[in-house]
């Protein structure tokens, strides 16, 4: 089944051209199906290429999801048009009375500056707490984890001495639970950041589930008991050239970092990397999907109830 996504969204020719199945408003408007609602809040400068990888990984399901975009505040970017920030995208107030059966978190450049110094970080702790109340499953990405990990349970934003880049292998755990129904007992995924998320941490301050891990990279993928809330430190759904791009980004700035670690061919960045986690990072979105937002939500999401029956694991 399709993504169904905003009239003139630049996602759609990247998608079409790439044989994904995307349904515009006016098309849909003609079906009578009980699509999902997604909503997207995207944290990150270059929104249109988050939109696009976010969206790709969204359309890998038999499921029809209906997508729309949410900023955080008004602040004019550098890097998006503002025509297509107010054509696209929603403030909170315009959906404060919604309710949704999914949502996106997105990371954000800022996993080196305090949660106070963060312009909207009241904005986005009000969302964030809203979500609670007016979303079945919310699912947080890197810097959106920490930010979640802070509002929820009051835990500090944790900094590595090292920016942490590159595709790692991680360990499923040894559990039924549905969301890594599927995953191999190893996977790779890539990671991009400076903030920690030692596993030790993560079990003894919350509530969370670990459903992956790595030694090195430290908590991968966890989910709340009632299955509301899913967070991912790192990025499953990055393009293969992101990291790339990223990595030549900062020696441009003069910031000379190391090379992404097992990601270039003989760790030569003069050589293509190849995506080595493309399948995993598909298959992580299509059981939040199906078994975190369609088979957790009521038929009438805005008569949502407020405690689902727990998942087995």
């Amino acid at each position: 089944m399709p993504i169904r996504i905003p009239n003139g969204l630049p996602a759609a020719s990247v998608l079409t051209a790439e044989q994904v199945f995307v349904m515009t408003e006016q098309r849909a408007a003609h079906q009578d199906i009980r699509a999902l609602n997604v909503i997207i809040l995207n944290l990150m400068p270059k929104k249109i290429t988050t939109e696009i990888q976010y969206l790709r990984k969204l359309s890998n399901t038999a499921l029809q999801v209906n997508i729309e975009l949410l900023r955080v505040d008004k602040h004019i970017s550098r890097n998006t048009p503002q025509s297509h920030l107010d054509t696209f995208y929603l403030d909170f107030e315009d959906i404060a009375d919604k309710y949704y059966d999914g949502m996106i978190v997105t990371g954000a450049p800022l996993d080196q500056i305090g949660f106070e110094d963060v312009s909207y970080w009241a904005q986005l702790e009000d969302i964030l707490k809203w979500s609670t109340t007016h979303v079945t499953s919310t699912l947080f990405s890197c810097w959106g984890v920490a930010a979640a990990l802070k509002v929820f349970y009051d835990l500090p934003m944790l900094m590595r001495q090292d920016k942490l880049s590159g595709v790692y292998l991680h360990n499923r755990a040894h559990t039924t639970d549905p969301l890594i129904r599927g995953f191999d007992d190893v996977f790779y995924a890539p990671q991009s950041r400076f903030l920690d998320f030692p596993t030790q941490v993560i079990e003894e301050n919350t509530d969370l589930h670990i459903l992956a891990d790595s030694p090195e990279a430290g908590m991968f993928l966890a989910v709340s008991p009632d299955g509301h809330q899913v967070y991912v430190t790192g990025h499953p759904e990055y393009d293969t050239l992101t990291l790339a791009e990223e990595y030549r980004r900062d020696i441009n700035a003069g910031k000379n970092p190391h090379i992404p670690v097992n990601y270039f061919p003989h760790d030569d960045p003069n050589f293509a990397p190849p995506c080595t986690w493309r399948s995993h990072g598909s298959l992580l979105f299509g059981n939040w999907l199906n078994y975190y937002v369609y088979q957790l939500t009521p038929f009438d999401f805005a008569k949502r109830i407020p405690e689902h029956e727990k998942l087995v694991r």
